[in-house]
This record gives C-alpha cells, structure tokens and sequence, in this order.
C-alpha cells in the first residue's frame, strides 16, 4: 500500500495556528475528522492524548508524529500539518516541532496498512525528505514527496550480511507499534552502517514481530539492545549481555548505544524475567509498575460489572433477589453478569497480571489462583495484591532454584515444574497464612469505616479528593482510586463517591473559570477549556494537566481545593457509589441523593474556578 492512499489532499493542512501540544493536538484532530476519517472524535482525542502520556511523540528535528489505534478510527488515515513559528512539543531534543504526521490506525489494522505507517517512520529519519517538507508550497507538493521517497524504499528489511562475528542484535517496541518501533529501528541500522558494525534489528509492531532473531544469532552476539516501552520476550537473552533502554533512546542515541554495545558495557540478563532499565525512571520499575500492570488489566472488569451492578438498582435495590416482591428479571440477569461474573473475575485478573509482571507469562497462573482463592475466602482485594506480588516472586524463585536442572529438562519447565510448584506454594500461602487474617482485617477496616462519625467521614472524603487532583493521574491519584476500588469490593461505597467527585473537579473547574474569567487565560486556552468540560463530565482528571504544567503554582493549589471540598461534601451528604468509572453518566446511579452529589461537584468546581480567577494575572494577547 502506498503512504498516498492514507495521506490525501484533504488531510493535509500547511498553516497550523497552533503553538502549544495541548492545542496542536485538537487541531490536528479536526482535520481528521473533518475528512469523515473517525467515529468518534473525543475519543480519538483522548486516545492520542493517553499515548502522549506514555513518552511524548515530539521525536526531535522538527517532527512530532502523535499516534493511536482505536475503534474511535473509520478509515485509516495519516494527517500533514505544517507550523510556520513552530510548536512547543515537549520534543526528544528539546526544540519546537513543525512538521505534523498525525496517524489514525483502526483498532483491526491489518499488516498493509501498518506497513505503510512505517515506511512514512522510515522517511522522515531522511534529512533531505523533512527539508523538502519544510519548503513545499502546496498539498500536491507534498503529496508528490511522499510519493518520490515511498518509491525508493526498499521492501526488504535493510541488513548487513558480514560475519556474525562481532554481531550487534537489537529489538526494538512502542506501546501502539506504529511509528517509534519502526524509527529507532532504523536509527540503529543508519548508525551501525556509518560505524561499519554488523547490526540485525528485530521490530515488535502491530502487525507483529519482523525480522526475528533466531537462537543461533543470539548465540553468536557480542550482546543485545532491546529499545522498548512494552513487554519482550526476554528469556531468550538469558546469559547474554543485554542493555534495556526505552525506544526514545533508540532513536535518539543510537551511537551511544552501539558503542556501548560492542564494548558489553551492559549486565549479563540472568532470565528472572524483570530486567532493570538503564534508565531511572521509577514510575516504570519496582511496585508501582507491577500494581499498575494489575490494576489496569482489572478496571474493564470493575468498571463493566460496577455499571451493571448499579443500572440492576434503577429496578429497585432488591429488584435482583427472586424472593423480594420486586423482582424484576432482567435486574437480576443484570446484578448477575455484574456482581457474580465481572466482580468476581476483577481480583484473580488483578493478581495475575501483578505476577505477569514481575515474572512474565509463568505467573499468571498462580496470580490467578491467588486472587481466586483471595476471593473466595473473603481476604478480598487486599488478599488480591498479596497473592499477585507471592506469586510473581516465588515464580522468580523457583527460576533461580530450577537454573542448575539439566538442558534436557528446559522444556518442561514452563508447561509442568513452574505451574505446578507455583500454584502449589501460592495455594498452600494463601490457605494457611493469608486468608483469615487478611479476611478478618476486611472486616475490621469496613466496621472501622462503618463507624466513622460524620466529622472522620468527611475528613476522609477531603483526603481522598485532595489525591485525585495532586497529580491528575500519576501514583497519588492511581493510590486513592485503588483505594476506592478496594472499598467498593469490600460493599463499602462512599469513598469511591468521595473519589469520581474530586476526579472531575479540576477540568471542570478550570473550564468554568476559562469561561468566566476570560481575561486571565489566553484564546487557545479558552478553547481548550471547551474540552475540559467534556473530560470532567466523564471523570477524565488528566485533561487538566496541560494548565497545570504550563502555571503550576496557581493551578494545583486550586484544583486541589475544589477537588478536596468535593470529596468532603459528597461524604457528608452520604452519597456512595457502585460503578467505579462514568463521570456524568453514572450520577444518576449514586446511592443517596444524586442531585446533593452533583451540588457537591458543582461547588467544588466552582471553587477552583474563583481561585483560578483569583490568583492568575491576566494576560496580554496581541
């Protein structure tokens, strides 16, 4: 497929009047939609603004290439956008961004199409290429670029055939696999070429692994680079100098990489399937990671079955049960796809992909199993991380126990020794050690809960809706969530209520104030307050982080206030909540009064919009 099939006329935009990500982005998407490439275009939105949150897509040299496959895409489409004064991107190398290939990838896009996407990647690392971008006057112009270079690529992947002596091996993976996979791959090859080194990259896309390293390659190896921001096989590195980077470094350093390389400067991988990246990013490494593995695996099951749940009682709170007088059965086939099948799956879900994390694909089985048992015996979600963190560790255990076996014997080590010790070890801890206490400490914390007197409760629900605008979606916010989670599981539901109201406060509050003091935001900011009100209705808290980057010392303390001040009313007007996520569409099924609930959000945005318009100065727009 050629790149011109998804790049057209009509998605092609030379004039961008954006300066900023935050507006770039929306602008970008509107071109998109405006071409009828998308269904549903907040949704793309928020698609591409989560990926940015995984590692900026503003990759250096002028280019950002902001990417998301989604079923919000129709067709496939790439969009051209063009800054004459350039835009704040947040880039690699820290320089404005002006040239713009914004790619839509359905969430089935098949092999052709991603090919396509990356031979674009693959352009774009030519200087040539981007100055002649740069100078195009008209969409034909460009058009007639892409097209010159797409014929020069060649299909086959580009690799030196030298010796396997002194062989560099790479791998290279992005979360979507569309455009930095492809990139840095081709970074390490333009670099290893310049440097005269034997190099063979291994890409891990979409459309799945290309140009796989074999056995006898890995053996042969002088050592390896993975470039990655998502899950490799690793375990057949085992022995061989191995330097783990994100993809970023990939494309960004390949030089360094190279040399260090061929020097070994690099830990011999021992196989325990978790790996230390070289560089120190903790938010990727340690607990945090392995319980944000397991919490964001579990939340399709909490927040599918919570709705349910809570669209069961719109029948009547008993309306479930066969012996109330109303019994309605379409409310219990409801609270029974919810509450017994989703609700039931959430915590075994949460512990094994914890254990996935920490040890690979053999913990999964004896997270599963943990988190079963932790739900059966009533220890519940607190038993849940118990179980995901024992089984992920013993796992790792029994690799380094079972190292010395023989070679013959590797074989059956994934499929019979580690399930079967695993489980057998988890099951026997979980059974004689943690389930009773764990399940009697359940008990101890909901009466705790229960009994809180109205002053301990709302001081609770101002701590809890303080957490969720500290950081807008970082660990402090991921904390209170979980928190929320965790009660919900235990049957009590008014921390979570505390929780989703001061998680829509501050971009609900900060649109309010972008629309009622006009003069302290600029006009790009006060367009993006419109989408603010959006992300707010539907408890999407990080929509408030582009204002907070860009003033945080007047921004945080006021969404925090509000957010707090929310969560404490919601407390105090005895509000609870069954569904976990929804925003606005859910108010309606709040336990209490849900009109008191959405007061309680409404004041706290309030709040934050009067402090916005009090401590931010106003601005001088030309």
């Amino acid at each position: 497929m050629r790149i011109t099939e998804l790049l057209t006329k009509d998605t092609i935009t030379l004039d961008l009047k954006s300066t900023s990500k935050a507006d770039v982005i929306p602008e970008l998407v509107d071109v998109l939609d405006k071409a009828g490439k998308l269904i549903d275009k907040e949704e793309y939105k928020r698609a591409i603004f989560a990926r940015e949150q995984q590692s900026t897509t503003g990759i250096g040299d002028g280019i950002a290439i902001p990417h998301a496959k989604t079923n919000a895409v129709k067709y496939p489409a790439i969009v051209f956008g063009r800054s004459k004064s350039g835009v704040e991107y947040e880039a690699l190398d820290g320089q404005p961004s002006f040239l713009f290939f914004m790619i839509a990838a359905t969430e089935g896009a098949n092999n052709t199409h991603l090919e396509a996407l990356s031979k674009l990647s693959t352009i774009l690392m030519k200087q040539e290429a981007r100055e002649q971008l740069v100078s195009a006057v008209t969409a034909d112009e460009i058009l007639a670029i892409i097209d010159q270079y797409d014929e020069q690529e060649e299909e086959e992947e580009e690799e030196v055939t030298t010796p396997s002596s002194g062989k560099i091996l790479a791998v290279t993976a992005c979360p979507t696999g569309i455009a930095h996979t492809y990139m840095a791959a081709d970074a390490l090859k333009e670099k290893a070429k310049e440097m005269n080194v034997p190099i063979k990259v291994e890409t891990n896309g979409s459309g799945g692994a290309k140009n796989v390293l074999t056995p006898a390659e890995i053996e042969e190896a002088t050592a390896i680079i993975v470039a990655a921001d998502k899950q490799v096989d690793m375990e057949r590195f085992k022995g061989k100098h191995v330097i783990i980077v994100p993809v970023a470094d990939g494309l960004r350093k390949p030089k360094e990489l190279i040399e260090r390389a061929m020097n070994q400067e690099a830990s011999i991988y021992q196989g325990s399937g978790e790996a230390k990246k070289d560089n120190h990013r903790s938010e990727r490494n340690g607990f945090y990671k392995h319980l944000m593995n397991g919490v964001s695996n579990m939340l399709p099951f909490v927040v599918g079955g919570g709705i349910l749940i809570a669209l069961s009682f719109m029948f009547g709170i008993q309306s479930a049960n066969p012996d109330h007088e109303s019994y309605n059965v379409f409310a219990e086939a409801l609270s029974t796809i919810g509450g017994g099948n989703a609700f039931g799956l959430m915590i075994p879900v949460l512990a094994g992909f914890i254990a996935m994390s920490i040890a690979d694909r053999p913990g999964l089985a004896p997270g599963m199993v943990g988190g079963f048992m932790a739900a059966q015996g009533g220890a519940g979600f607190l038993g849940g991380l118990i179980a995901g963190f024992l089984a992920g560790y013993i796992v790792v255990l029994l690799k380094k126990l079972l190292s010395t076996l023989p070679a013959s014997l590797e074989g059956i080590k994934p499929v019979l020794l580690y399930p079967v010790l695993s489980i057998f070890s988890v099951g026997m801890i979980m059974f004689f050690v943690v389930n009773k206490p764990v399940s009697a400490l359940n008990v101890l914390i909901s009466d705790f809960l229960g009994g809180l007197g109205t002053g301990n409760l709302i001081l609770l629900g101002l701590l809890l809706g303080g957490m969720m605008a500290i950081d807008m979606g970082g660990p402090i916010n991921k904390a209170a969530f979980t928190f929320g989670i965790a009660m919900i599981d235990a049957g009590n539901f008014a921390p979570h209520a505390a929780v989703m109201a001061g998680g829509m406060v501050p971009p609900l509050g900060i649109a309010l104030a972008t629309t009622c003091f006009r003069s302290k935001f600029t006009k790009r900011e006060r367009e993006a307050g419109i989408t603010c009100y959006i992300m707010g209705a539907s408890f999407i808290t990080e929509g408030a982080i582009p204002f907070a980057a860009s003033d945080p010392a007047r921004v945080i303390p006021s969404v925090v206030t509000g957010s707090a001040v929310a969560g404490a009313l919601a407390m105090f007007f005895g509000n609870g909540l069954r569904a976990p996520h929804g925003g606005a569409f859910v108010i309606p099924l709040v336990e209490g009064n849900p009109f008191l609930y959405l007061l309680a959000i409404l004041i706290g945005a309030v709040i934050t919009a009067i402090m916005l318009g009090i401590l931010k100065k106003p601005v001088n727009e030309k």
